[in-house]
């Protein structure tokens, strides 16, 4: 597939979507990367604006250096696991690089893949120290006004969890064709179309499920559910012999979001809402704004969508730029506080993202746990397309009963009410539901509140104190996120002394740098600060 034998051939602009693929050894840089793709694009006469998007293996996707010179470019990495690259004939096959990754040349054969069916391979495999990179070039058949590009898979089907999807699977539809996306200046960046290496179905729960440890890993409030709370679900187990009835709990969260009941949607927590959205709603062009909980872009994966990111930075504080979102994505998914990094969006730059056509999908699990849920969309009638997803697991301690809501337009209440199967949401959690919305549970929760931030100021005053540990300072969630050199080490020795935490590097956009942290009481963060500080001297 390389032409006239290996030389590398004048491209106009615009001939076929240029692809990068590029190999990188761990540590590489983004200025690495970068200087490669130059290099390689320089022999094509073309700049580095002719690239699409980067493609590489999914274990390398997540590597600083790749990511962040796909930030910088302004395009998004496509991931392959290394079996289906393996299958991709390449013209510079290394014995090295197929013992190391499975795959006989990454670059060549990413670049190829990435660019799909009929690609040309335009500038093959070019060295540096810690990178390989090749370009190809993408195949164009132009319909009226849409173009079917190579490197858009025509036909998916679903992998397992964790993978990508794969083209031409047989028995899949033969044709799909998209419109060409609007360009868009990116100030963070939406990368990784495909599976990569951050494992988006951990939890912290799993932190804590096989050991006895203090908990800082999940984020739901400690002493609860309260002992009124517990009495009425007690209370309500002597009508289980009949079939739910939902309409007294949907009348009072909407009269507690001042909302018609058309407005409202119980589900079994906000996890079963993203699942609903993503099986329920016609959508062409999803971004999930990362990082945020990981479990809306899982439940889109698993719909047969291609999911692209728009990555928050830290240098940016991790604060939302309205303008890194695509033009034309159809559905915008983000969270308010966002889990993991604690950051409150303004309501303002959030309702910025609605367009005409466009799912605006804001997750306020945490919302409640702010003072005065400032920042709110909840109520909300006038931003187009909106769709907020409560949960009450967190602040009541409900998250083995499963309760959340949506509320938005009820055209979509409808569509996600179709999807829902009968009896969604048990009779336990109905009562539940109806209880955590009353004025004295309100006033219950806004007190909690409150007291969250007086325990979350005394944990990041505690934090500061270690030269070693970085916070993200505008935390206003029940939790922090903090960056320490080696964090994946220091969690091992937290847990040895007693404490989970929860990993970071599940979230995109984080690494192995990176641990949430609930906030506790006082004695427990306390308690916590000295193992943290015990685990930080043993590691030197």
């Amino acid at each position: 597939m390389l032409s006239d034998g290996g030389s590398t051939p004048h491209l106009e602009a615009g001939a076929g979507r240029l692809v990068a693929g590029v190999g990188a050894r761990s540590g590489a840089t983004a200025d690495e990367v970068l200087a490669l793709i130059g290099a390689a694009l320089a022999e094509a006469g073309l700049g580095s604006g002719a690239v699409a998007a980067l493609a590489t293996l999914e274990a390398r996707a997540g590597e600083p250096g790749v990511a962040g010179a796909a930030a910088r470019l302004g395009v998004p990495v496509r991931a392959f696991r290394s079996e289906e690259l393996a299958g991709v004939p390449v013209p510079h096959p290394s014995g090295r690089a197929l013992a190391a990754t499975g795959t006989a040349s990454v670059a060549e054969a990413a670049a190829l893949r990435g660019a799909g069916p009929g690609a040309v391979l335009v500038v093959p495999k070019r060295k540096a120290r810690s990178v390989t990179c090749a370009i190809a070039r993408s195949v164009e058949v132009r319909s009226g006004d849409t173009v079917h590009w190579g490197e858009v898979d025509l036909s998916v089907r679903l992998l397992g969890r964790g993978h990508g999807y794969i083209a031409g699977e047989p028995g899949s539809s033969p044709t799909r064709t998209f419109p060409l996306p609007t360009p868009h200046a990116t100030a963070a960046m939406d990368i990784h179309t495909h599976a990569d290496a951050h494992d988006l179905r951990h939890h912290g729960d799993a932190e804590v499920r096989d050991e006895k440890l203090t908990d800082l890993a999940v984020n739901v409030r400690t002493n609860t559910p309260p002992d009124w709370l517990r009495e009425r679900i007690a209370d309500s187990l002597t009508g289980l012999a009949a079939y739910p009835d939902g309409r007294a709990a949907r009348a009072a969260v909407a009269e507690r979001h001042d909302l018609p009941a058309r407005r409202v949607l119980l589900t079994a927590g906000a996890a079963e809402a993203f699942v609903l959205l993503a099986r329920a709603l016609p959508v062409r062009r999803p971004v999930v704004v990362h990082p945020q909980f990981t479990e809306p872009e899982a439940a889109l994966r698993d719909a047969g969508h291609e999911v692209e990111r728009v990555l928050l930075r830290e240098e940016d504080g991790f604060r939302l730029d309205p303008a890194a979102v695509p033009e034309d994505a159809d559905l915008v998914v983000i969270g308010n506080p966002t889990n993991p990094t604690s950051v409150l969006h303004p309501a303002a730059a959030i309702a910025a993202l609605a367009r005409p056509g466009r799912t605006l999908v804001v997750d306020e699990a945490f919302m409640d746990a702010v003072p005065g849920e400032r920042e709110s969309l909840a109520g909300r009638t006038d931003v187009p397309g909106l769709v907020v997803l409560r949960s009450l697991t967190k602040t009541w301690g409900l998250a083995g009963l499963r309760i959340g809501y949506v509320l938005a337009e009820p055209e979509t209440v409808a569509a996600l009410e179709r999807t829902q199967p009968l009896w969604p949401v048990s009779t336990p959690a109905l009562v539940a539901a109806e209880a955590c919305v009353s004025r004295a549970a309100l006033a219950e929760a806004e007190d909690a509140a409150h007291r969250i931030g007086v325990e979350r100021a005394h944990l990041l005053a505690g934090l500061a104190e270690f030269d070693e540990v970085r916070v993200v300072e505008a935390a206003e969630g029940p939790f922090v996120l903090v960056r320490i050199e080696g964090a994946d080490a220091v969690r091992d020795r937290l847990r040895g002394l007693g404490f989970a935490a929860r990993r970071g590097d599940t979230f995109p956009g984080l690494d192995r740098n990176w641990l949430r942290l609930a906030v506790r009481d006082r004695a427990t963060t306390n308690r916590f600060l000295q193992a943290l500080d015990q685990a930080l001297l043993m590691l030197g």
